[in-house]
């Protein structure tokens, strides 16, 4: 089978994973208010997601390294999740559902970490990371979300919210039948004593500077997806306007995916880094302080193109070269939880408070803060690679 041919599912996978998670993050609290919970219940749900992230990519991704089956490992995550959407047709009260969801993120939340690192064999050109053939891959997923945050806002707002649970289903059986056309590519099998560990890379300083700078980086972000919506509606735009806002973010982000292999020769992975947390800190900075300026916010938001499309392969590019090989599955899983794990709980709490007491306007100055912390932890970062011989 050609290269590709192979690259083909783990394309449908991507765009059949966020597609998922396009309609199913923005419009869960929605549906879980019609089913009449209140804000401290719909809070606590929709923050399953974020702590299943603490634990459950670095565990399968530990299974996957020690068993080379990451693929093995996709197909029974994926059909679980699938059998366990079903329980949503059903009236559950709050612990039942948390339950679901809890099952639900579990096998679904350490997918992406192990499909990169199961890809990862196939966007390497002489044992280097290929930016080109990961973006044209990657791209799929931008446009997965695109389509079912636009289709489905449609959808239920002509139809209603009882049709989550469907849209569930749908979604989650295409993930499944993706996952099952994946090529079965089974790594080396190796001896106990010789399955390596992770920790003697954390101690390297290194490693330690790129985890801190995607730590405060993502932390960033994750008040845009918790709150920028709020905050927009806060200040009168319509929601014809936010969803354009946000489209463009996307649409954005495709244009760089599909064209990052001619940009990102002309820095280095950890020039990139400094670049997409300073202009992170601008982002930021416009929105909160500048948000009805609609021409500036739309320039902001066209920084969606550095600040997380090419963070996030330039992350992955990093991930390849300090965890190769074997560890593959549980550096990705790191990246997962450092990433999006603690930063999607302290920040959709945190910032929760924080908005309640000051007003969401000060989410963001706190958030160009956060960026401006990554912006340090790279330009560290970048001092240690310049250095290093």
């Amino acid at each position: 089978m050609s290269q590709r041919k192979q690259l083909l599912p783990f394309a449908a996978l991507s765009a059949s994973y966020f597609a998922h998670i396009g309609f199913f993050n923005p419009y869960l609290p929605l549906w879980l208010k019609e089913l009449g919970f209140g804000l401290i219940a719909i809070s606590v749900l929709t923050s399953v997601q974020s702590a299943t992230r603490l634990f459950a990519p670095y565990a399968w991704g530990t299974l996957s390294d020690r068993t080379g089956e990451r693929v093995k490992l996709l197909r029974y995550g994926a059909t679980v999740a699938l059998l366990l959407s079903v329980g949503l047709w059903f009236p559950l009260g709050g612990v039942a559902l948390f339950i679901v969801l809890l099952l639900m993120f579990t096998h679904t939340s350490a997918m992406m970490p192990m499909s990169e690192a199961a890809l990862a064999h196939l966007v390497s050109q002489g044992g280097a990371f290929d930016a080109k053939r990961y973006g044209r891959v990657r791209l799929w997923g931008s446009l997965g979300f695109l389509f079912t945050v636009m289709v489905a806002g449609w959808w239920f707002e002509r139809f209603g919210m009882g049709h989550f649970p469907a849209w569930t289903l749908v979604t989650l059986i295409a993930v499944v039948v993706s996952v099952w056309s994946l090529p079965d590519h089974k790594e080396a099998v190796y001896h106990d004593e010789d399955h390596p560990t992770v920790w003697p890379l954390l101690r390297q300083p290194p490693v330690r500077w790129f985890f801190a700078a995607v730590f405060f980086h993502v932390l960033a972000h994750i008040f845009i997806y918790v709150f920028f919506s709020l905050y927009l509606d806060s200040l009168g735009y319509s929601k014809t306007v936010i969803g354009l806002l946000w489209a463009v973010s996307v649409l954005i982000e495709i244009g760089w995916f599909f064209s990052q292999g001619r940009w990102l020769p002309l820095l280095s992975l950890t020039g990139w880094l400094v670049l997409a947390s300073a202009l992170m800190v601008l982002r930021m900075g416009l929105t909160a302080g500048l948000p009805l300026l609609w021409p500036l916010l739309l320039a902001a938001q066209a920084l969606h193109a550095i600040t997380f499309a090419a963070h996030h392969t330039v992350c992955i590019a990093l991930l390849s070269h300090h965890f190769p090989g074997r560890l593959r599955g549980r550096g990705q899983a790191l990246y997962t939880v450092v990433g999006y794990g603690f930063p999607g709980v302290i920040g959709g709490l945190g910032g929760g408070v924080l908005s309640s007491a000051f007003g969401l306007a000060s989410v963001f100055w706190l958030s160009a803060v956060c960026a401006l912390v990554a912006t340090g932890c790279a330009l560290r970062l970048r001092a240690l690679a310049h250095h290093a011989p």
